[in-house]
C-alpha cells in the first residue's frame, strides 16, 4: 500500500475505485449484526482477494477469514493472517503440495479445510502424516444450492463415519451456504431459516453419534441479517459462525439478490469515453477484459432485464438515462435511453458498478482506495485466483 494525494479523476483509466467510507460502513454493519446475535463472523475474502481488506475485517472483530481456492490461502498467510478456512474442496498432487507448504511454513497457523468426499480427505491425510500434524476438516452440506456438498441426513452421517477412520485429520463440524432464492425479502428470510434448520438438525444428529461439532456455519450476503435476527431470537443455537462475502463490497448481482443496495456498493470502475461519433451511443475504454462478459442471463425473467433486446454489463453511477448494454474485449457501448440528454463528450469519465465484482477485481493488480475525491491508499490484490 502507498499513500497518494492525487484526486482520482486524474488516474488513467480503466481502474477500480473503492469508496473507503462505504467499505468501512459495510464492514461495521455486517460485524455489528453478528455481534448482536452473539455469533462469530468469518468473512469470505474471495470477493476482494486482498489481505489489506481482510485485515480491516479482522480489526473490526472477525474471528478469521475464508478463502475459496487453496492457492488464495498462501498470500493471506504471508500477510500474517493465522486462521484461514479453505472452503473449496480440492484434489490432486499440485494442490496437496500447496497444502504441505502452508502447514510447513506456518506450523502455528490454523488451516481448516472443507471436504465433501473421503478421497479429498485421504490426500490431506497423506500430507498431514508426512509432516506430523492433524488437520481440521468440516463437511460441506448441500442444502439445495446444487454446487457441491453432501446431502443432509444419512449421506453426511456416512461420510462422517468414513472420515473418522482417516488418520491425520479431525472432523470438527459442518459448513453450509445459502443461495438461489427468488429475490424477495420473504423468500430470502425463508431460505435463511431453511438452511439454518437443516444445518443445525445435521449438527445435532452428528453430535448424538459422538462427533465433535465445534464449528457449525452458514452464511451468504443476502441472508446475513435474517440469520442474525433468528439467532438473536434464540433460534439455531448450534450455529457458531457466519460467512458472508459479497456484502462487504457489493455489485449488481448482489443488488439483484437483495444483498445490498446500489448506494452501499463500494467499488466502481472508472472509465473514459473514447468516441462519440454515433448519435445513439458513446464508446468507453473498457470491455470484458475489465468487466468480464458477465450478463447475469439467468436473471432474464427480472422486469427490465433487457433494454432493446440487450442486457446490462454494469450500473452507471449518477445516470439512470444511459445504459451499458454492449461489450467487446477492450471497449464498451453506453447507449442513450429514451429521453436521455445526449451530453456525453469524448474524455468524460463515468463510474460503473460492475455486474460481478469478483471477476473485475481478479483482473486487476490493485484497487485505488478513495476517500471523498482523493486517493488515500493503493490496495494490492494479493490473492488473485486463476483456478481452484
Amino acid at each position: 500500500m502507498t499513500k497518494q494525494t492525487v484526486p482520482y479523476q486524474y488516474l488513467d483509466t480503466p481502474v477500480c475505485l473503492l469508496d473507503l467510507n462505504k467499505l468501512e460502513t459495510n464492514i461495521k454493519l455486517i460485524q455489528q449484526a453478528a455481534n448482536e446475535a452473539g455469533v462469530k463472523l468469518r468473512p469470505h475474502t474471495k470477493v476482494h482477494e486482498s489481505a489489506y481488506i481482510a485485515k480491516m475485517q479482522l480489526e473490526a472483530g472477525a474471528s478469521g477469514i475464508e478463502v475459496g481456492a487453496i492457492n488464495q490461502a498462501e498470500p493471506m498467510a504471508e500477510a500474517g493472517i493465522s486462521d484461514i478456512f479453505i472452503v473449496h474442496p480440492f484434489f490432486g498432487e499440485h494442490k496437496l503440495e500447496t497444502l504441505k507448504r502452508l502447514l510447513s511454513r506456518w506450523p502455528k497457523f490454523k488451516f481448516t479445510i472443507v471436504v465433501d468426499m473421503v478421497e479429498q480427505a485421504e490426500g490431506i491425510s497423506k500430507v498431514a502424516q508426512a509432516i506430523g500434524k492433524t488437520v481440521p476438516l468440516v463437511i460441506k452440506l448441500d442444502t439445495g444450492v446444487d454446487r457441491y456438498g453432501v446431502a443432509p441426513g444419512e449421506p453426511t452421517l456416512n461420510l462422517a463415519k468414513k472420515l473418522q477412520q482417516v488418520p491425520g485429520i479431525e472432523l470438527i463440524g459442518l459448513y453450509a451456504h445459502e443461495s438461489g432464492a427468488k429475490p424477495t425479502e420473504e423468500n430470502i428470510a425463508e431460505m435463511a431459516y431453511d438452511v439454518a434448520s437443516k444445518t443445525c438438525e445435521m449438527a445435532r444428529m452428528l453430535k448424538k453419534e459422538g462427533f465433535k461439532m465445534e464449528h457449525v456455519s452458514v452464511g451468504a450476503s443476502s441472508t446475513h441479517f435474517s440469520t442474525c435476527r433468528y439467532i438473536k431470537e434464540g433460534k439455531f443455537s448450534e450455529i457458531t459462525e457466519l460467512h458472508p462475502g459479497q456484502r462487504v463490497i457489493g455489485d449488481v448481482r448482489c443488488m439483484m439478490g437483495l444483498g445490498i443496495t446500489k448506494e452501499q456498493c463500494a467499488l466502481t470502475v472508472l472509465v473514459s469515453i473514447m468516441s462519440t461519433t454515433h448519435p445513439n451511443y458513446v464508446v468507453i475504454d473498457a470491455g470484458w477484459k475489465t468487466f468480464s462478459s458477465e450478463s447475469m442471463i439467468e436473471r432474464r425473467e427480472t422486469p427490465g432485464f433487457f433494454w432493446n433486446g440487450k442486457p446490462t454489463y454494469g450500473s452507471i453511477q449518477r445516470r439512470s438515462d444511459i445504459r451499458f448494454a454492449r461489450i467487446a474485449a477492450e471497449t464498451g457501448w453506453i447507449y442513450y435511453m429514451e429521453g436521455a440528454k445526449k451530453d456525453l463528450k469524448v474524455g468524460d469519465r463515468l463510474e460503473i458498478v460492475p455486474n460481478n465484482v469478483s471477476s473485475v477485481i481478479n483482473t486487476h493488480d490493485k484497487i485505488y482506495g478513495v476517500r471523498n475525491i482523493d486517493v488515500e491508499v493503493v490496495i494490492p490484490i494479493t490473492g488473485r485466483c486463476l483456478g481452484s
